[in-house]
């Protein structure tokens, strides 16, 4: 029972070592490389895996790198992996800018990469420019007519500035500023709805593609629409205002008039009250001046018949009422 056992761990055991010795030295990568005709040693390999980086990943970078003729080092490759990059993505956009003249060398994709851009698809849309749809965009005329437009931007990748450079969002920020001013310095909507282009030509003028990952190729009108007729609004809205400040002014004037006729009341109820308080004292001067002596009998009906003169005088000049 022990020796057939023992046979059984033993097994185990060379199959272990099996596993080991050709997880550590790849031996079928190795062989695939040198008939690929890529120079790299065994113990190169065991360093990678010691390293903990894939060798199937260099090899086969390596390998496609060489078959297109380009000069890429595993320790270039390692050292991208290692950084984090994607080595693929790199080796196929470096492929393609080969194929297509364009100057893109290991430094820059790596860059380009490790910034966090789609380096294969910078190589393609260098190769087939992309076509970029705007937002609608609203501006005034300058006869208050607002146009509401849409422009189509074709944009081809800069390689050189793709790393630092300003991306698709600030292109059509640009390219919508551009519209925006080139429709408000219109003197009439009706200009820029017979000549579209001129909307192009104006912003393409701009530069708008200065600081930025892109070089724009054409910007293109698609569609322009008739909006509201923002003049006559702001006309009414000042209107309105101007009624508004005029009603406020006149309610102001009202108040005041009102507050002085209350006022002028007042001083007349004073008056009044005043001239009451002096008629009531009339008789008991006149009685002091009876018994002072400084007022006789005959003063006092002289006064009377002045009196009545008086009041007939103002009945007779007072013009006579209508009987209902």
């Amino acid at each position: 029972m022990e020796q057939p056992m023992f046979i059984a761990i033993l097994a185990i055991g060379i199959l272990i070592l099996i596993f080991i010795f050709f997880y550590f030295i790849p031996l079928n990568l190795w062989i695939t490389a040198i008939f690929s005709g890529v120079r790299i040693s065994i113990a190169n390999l065991i360093f990678m895996r010691i390293r903990k980086v894939p060798p199937s990943l260099v090899v086969n970078a390596l390998i496609n790198s060489t078959k297109a003729g380009l000069k890429v080092t595993s320790n270039e490759i390692e050292t991208h992996y290692l950084a984090g990059g994607n080595v693929n993505a790199v080796i196929r956009a470096m492929i393609s800018a080969d194929k297509a003249n364009i100057a893109l060398d290991w430094k820059a994709a790596t860059a380009i990469n490790l910034a966090g851009r789609d380096v294969l698809e910078a190589v393609q849309m260098s190769v087939n420019p992309k076509v970029i749809d705007t937002p609608p965009v609203t501006a005034v005329a300058k006869d208050g007519i607002q146009l509401i437009s849409k422009a189509r931007v074709t944009v081809r990748t800069d390689i050189n500035k793709l790393v630092g450079g300003a991306g698709e969002e600030t292109v059509l920020a640009r390219v919508g500023e551009g519209i925006v001013s080139s429709i408000g310095s219109a003197v009439s909507h009706k200009e820029v709805l017979e000549h579209p282009d001129s909307i192009s030509k104006v912003v393409l003028a701009k530069g708008l593609d200065a600081g930025t990952a892109f070089e724009i190729l054409s910007i293109d009108i698609a569609d322009i629409d008739v909006g509201k007729n923002i003049g006559a609004y702001l006309q009414m809205d000042q209107a309105n205002a101007d009624k508004n400040i005029a009603q406020a002014k006149a309610e102001e004037r009202r108040a005041m008039a009102v507050a002085l006729e209350q006022e002028m009341k007042a001083k007349a109820q004073e008056s009044r009250a005043k001239v009451i308080e002096a008629e009531a004292q009339v008789p008991q001067a006149m009685a002091e001046a009876f018994r002072s002596g400084n007022l006789g009998i005959m003063d006092y009906y002289k006064m009377k018949n002045i009196q009545a003169d008086t009041e007939m005088r103002d009945s007779i000049a007072k013009p006579p009422t209508k009987k209902e």
